[in-house]
C-alpha cells in the first residue's frame, strides 16, 4: 500500500514540477501533452491526479475563451518546494532533459492563437495571433457584434491561419497609389 501511495505522490509531484517548469498558466491540452510525452502516465490517471491537485488547491483551473487553463497556485509552489526532494532523481532528470524539446514541440502545435473577449453582452473583441519561438509575429484584433460571429472568426483562424496570414500580408504589402 505504501508503494501505491508513493507512486501517487510521485505523479502529483511530477505534474507540479512540470507546471513550475512551464512557469505560466497553460491550457489543459498542453499540460496533458507535456505530461504524457514526458512520463508513462495515462489519461485517466492524469485526470485523477489533476482533480486531486485541484481539491488540495495546489492548482487552479478556469475557463478562458473556451479553453481550460491550469495554473500553479502559491500553495502548489510551496508544496512543491517542501516535497521536491521526494521526487525521484531519475524522474527529475527525465523531465529536465526532455522538457524543452517536448515543450517546444507542443508550443509549435499551439502557435496559432485566437481568442474572443466580451466587451458587452453582444460585442466582442477577437484577437488572432501567430507565435513563433515565443515571439508574436502576427497579431490582429477585430470587432464582432455577436458571440456566434466571434466564435466563427476564432474557428476560421484556428483552421485556416496558414492560408489567411499570407493573404493579409499580400494585401498589406500591395503598392496602390
Amino acid at each position: 500500500m505504501a508503494k501505491i501511495n508513493e507512486g501517487l505522490a510521485d505523479n502529483k509531484l511530477l505534474i507540479l514540477y512540470i507546471l513550475q517548469k512551464v512557469n505560466h498558466p497553460v491550457s489543459y491540452k498542453e499540460l496533458l501533452e507535456l505530461v504524457i510525452s514526458i512520463s508513462d502516465m495515462n489519461y485517466f490517471d492524469f485526470q485523477q491526479f489533476l482533480q486531486d491537485l485541484l481539491d488540495d488547491k495546489f492548482i487552479l483551473k478556469y475557463i478562458q475563451n473556451d479553453d481550460e487553463i491550469i495554473e500553479l497556485t502559491e500553495e502548489g509552489k510551496n508544496a512543491l518546494e517542501l516535497t521536491i526532494d521526494m521526487l525521484p532523481g531519475i524522474i527529475k532528470l527525465k523531465v529536465d532533459s526532455s522538457f524543452k524539446e517536448q515543450y517546444n514541440k507542443i508550443k509549435d502545435e499551439f502557435s496559432v492563437y485566437a481568442r474572443y473577449t466580451p466587451i458587452t453582452e453582444t460585442n466582442f473583441t477577437v484577437t488572432c495571433k501567430i507565435i513563433e519561438n515565443s515571439q508574436t509575429i502576427f497579431n490582429i484584433e477585430t470587432f464582432a457584434d455577436s458571440k456566434d460571429q466571434a466564435k466563427q472568426i476564432v474557428n476560421n483562424w484556428n483552421k485556416n491561419a496558414e492560408k489567411i496570414y499570407p493573404e493579409i500580408l499580400k494585401i498589406l504589402m500591395e503598392n496602390k497609389e
